[in-house]
């Protein structure tokens, strides 16, 4: 590590300007953060250029000095205050020497703004003139760790960093690549550290039941991102829910799970069995776990958390720039994001990723833990709402390469080696959603299909499957999609096509006459609200995935009893065409696939018709049947249309770019790891599998 520093200052003496460049910069950006602070009148008041440079000045000497001590002592505070605490500090600062210096004044907002005013003003001049603000940060935080690395013993054993991108293909990773957005990525593979292997998520393609098995080994019973349990109450299970997420790992833990010996888990859904843990969501309700030492990465240098702030607002008229776009260029497909969304994808591409990456150049520098496993949300976000391919989703992905050279970067001042492998979890397939094709959502086709009084409660909105839930509310579910309470008039009238159901008509399993339900069609009104507990029938959705309970059984029924209990349900939705098929369990014939023009036999692999899985993947059937033995498995299981061709889907949320189901490129992650792993003859199926190597190469 000495040798780095002495590295790093001899760097600084070759660009002999490096210094005094970097000082005026920081000077000017402060003088003219303080005037811009004073004309807002919010609270600062000073009286001449001249005496705004002498504070600056006063105030760098002052950060120098003591800023490392009261950063220690004061890092509680600014972690429990989510970095409020630090913008407090150094307005404190400033007010201490506004009582030694004639002509300056300082109070209420202005306390906290005047140090965002200065990092604003720096971070812009910075950013036109190039200079490497890292640099100064590795400074800060190398002059520490030399003082403490004194006549300590490091391991020897390299330790791994595991970096999930959430929610992106090995196709995109492939496109960014070589178009050029992901430039550190690209060198490790063309320098041949580095190579890439694809792997199949489980059927649930989600965070939730991804995380599990990656983390876990895990991910049985977990059908989708949110289900029923019909004996608990009709309790709706939720993969963020902050009792739920501690409830599924407990379920799911056998206390040896990837992080298990001396790990780190960063910003993740589950904490793989680590001890210490920043933002993992099944560990945020112990609040003796939010906080540990490594936040001091984050507030080393008095400027990180108000640069992170403005970042964050950055990306938030970013998003609002985005919408305008997109609404003036009508890209299709769009969605309604709204005023709170541009908040929640700052959170979550901006403020996340900045605290993350701060936090593992700190357990990289101190070469302590053995592994680390972070989750960078912001890609996931942002397709979610933008769209796969959208620029919006490659600004995602260039921010997170700058991550990854930073992090590439701090390996450099650490005295153990430690190993970067690149991941997802899963990823996503783009197309206009279930209700923008067709004018009715899943609930609204299920609720036409059964009698008029039977109460139906639904949930088709899984924002907190990218964290949207953290960082609004945490522990409560985002809201409710608003209904149109108007009667909703079926588009595209073809959903119910009678000139397919020759080949499903035939089939001994069709009870009903179900061509002389489609002649007497009519719109029906929607029943008063209800709870879960007393709704006879729960429909959610988790992405191109719907889940239908019948609640009236506390058990799974058979399709023979949903046959008698309603005779249209089964061949309404199976022959809608937003739905690629439904799986359902035969007393006679086993798991089923059911399709608009055949069934598939699952149990015997046979197809009767047209194969509803054609277009779904060689291991449909394998993914399918699995699903089928988890004890909360829905009495119907539902999954979208698949376009091979335009490789979309019809999300049953309101997202763009989704996932949960099967069907295209959700399906299809990615893991790029050190070319000495040798995975290239290694076939990687459902996340579970993952583990079991991830885990080996940590062994």
């Amino acid at each position: 590590m000495i040798d780095e520093w002495n590295s790093l200052q001899r760097k600084d003496k070759k660009s002999w300007f490096f210094w005094t460049e970097r000082t005026l910069v920081l000077w000017l950006g402060g003088v003219l953060g303080f005037m811009l602070i004073d004309y807002l009148g919010v609270g600062l008041k000073v009286n001449s250029w001249e005496t705004a440079f002498i504070v600056i000045a006063l105030l760098g000497i002052l950060n120098a000095l003591f800023w490392p001590l009261l950063s220690r002592i004061f890092l509680p505070f600014m972690v429990f205050t989510v970095g409020v605490g630090s913008l407090l500090l150094n307005g404190f600062m400033i007010w201490i020497i506004s009582n030694f210096v004639p002509g300056i004044t300082i109070g209420g907002p202005a306390l906290i703004l005047t140090p965002l005013g200065i990092t604003l003003i720096t971070t812009i001049l910075s950013s036109i003139l190039t200079l490497d603000d890292d640099a100064s940060y590795y400074r800060t935080v190398l002059r520490k760790r030399i003082r403490e690395s004194e006549g300590k013993e490091y391991k020897k054993k390299p330790g791994i960093i595991f970096l999930e991108i959430d929610g992106l293909s090995e196709k995109i990773l492939e496109e960014a690549i070589e178009w050029g957005h992901m430039p550190t990525l690209k060198s490790w593979l063309d320098q041949g550290t580095h190579e890439v292997t694809g792997w199949e998520t489980d059927l649930s393609s989600q965070t939730g039941a991804s995380q599990a098995g990656i983390l876990h080994g895990n991910n049985y019973n977990i059908p989708a991102f949110r289900w029923v349990e019909k004996p608990n109450n009709n309790k709706i299970m939720v993969s963020t829910g902050l009792n739920d997420a501690t409830l599924i790992e407990g379920r799911i833990s056998d206390g040896k799970g990837l992080l298990s010996s001396n790990g780190a888990s960063r910003s993740n859904l589950f904490s793989g069995d680590a001890e210490d843990v920043i933002f993992t969501y099944s560990k945020l309700k112990d609040l003796r776990l939010f906080y540990n030492k490594t936040w001091y990465y984050v507030y080393s240098n008095p400027s990180n958390f108000s640069r992170i702030i403005i970042l964050f607002f950055w990306e938030v008229l970013l998003e609002f720039k985005s919408q305008f776009t997109h609404t003036l260029r009508n890209i299709k497909p769009r969605i309604r994001r709204g005023f709170v969304y541009p908040f929640v994808r700052a959170g979550a591409a901006v403020f996340l990723r900045e605290i993350t990456t701060y936090t593992l150049i700190g357990d990289i520098i101190n070469g302590e833990v053995d592994s680390a496993y972070v989750t960078y949300l912001g890609y996931d976000e942002i397709a979610h709402h933008s769209g796969t391919r959208d620029e919006d989703a490659f600004h995602a992905l260039r921010g997170l390469d700058k991550q990854f050279k930073r992090l590439d970067q701090a390996k450099k001042y650490a005295h153990r080696s430690y190993n970067l492998v690149v991941q997802s979890d899963h990823g996503q397939t783009n197309g206009a959603t279930f209700k923008q094709r067709y004018g009715l959502t899943l609930d609204d086709l299920v609720q036409h299909l059964m009698p008029s009084n039977i109460n139906i409660y639904s949930k088709l909105s899984s924002n907190e499957d990218h964290f949207g839930q953290a960082i609004i509310e945490p522990g409560k579910d985002a809201k409710r999609y608003l209904r149109d309470k108007k009667d909703i008039v079926i588009k595209n009238s073809r959903e119910l096509r009678v000139n397919t159901l020759k080949t499903f008509k035939k089939s001994p399993l069709v009870k009903g006459k179900l061509a002389d339900y489609i002649k007497n069609y009519k719109v029906k009104e929607r029943p008063e609200k209800v709870s879960q507990e007393n709704a006879d029938v729960i429909v959610l959705a988790s992405g191109n995935m719907g889940l239908i309970y019948l609640t009236e059984l506390k058990n799974r029924l058979f399709y023979e009893e949903i046959n008698e209990l309603y005779p249209d349900l089964i061949p309404g939705i199976a022959q809608h065409e937003g739905v690629g098929f439904i799986m359902v369990n035969s007393s006679k014939y086993g798991p089923l696939a059911i399709g608009g023009e055949g069934i598939h036999y699952l149990r015997d692999n046979t197809v009767e018709g047209i194969d509803p899985l054609l277009n779904f993947g060689s291991r449909a059937v394998e993914h399918i049947l699995r699903t089928d033995t988890f004890e909360y498995t829905p009495d119907i299981l539902v999954n979208s249309v698949y376009d091979s061709e335009k490789d979309e889907v019809a999300a049953f949320e309101e997202l763009v770019g989704s996932h949960g189901g099967l069907g295209g490129e959700q399906s299809h992650p990615f893991l790029m790891h050190p070319v000495e792993w040798n995975l290239n003859n290694v076939e990687i199926i459902g996340a579970e599998e993952l583990h079991r190597i991830l885990k080996s190469r940590l062994d």
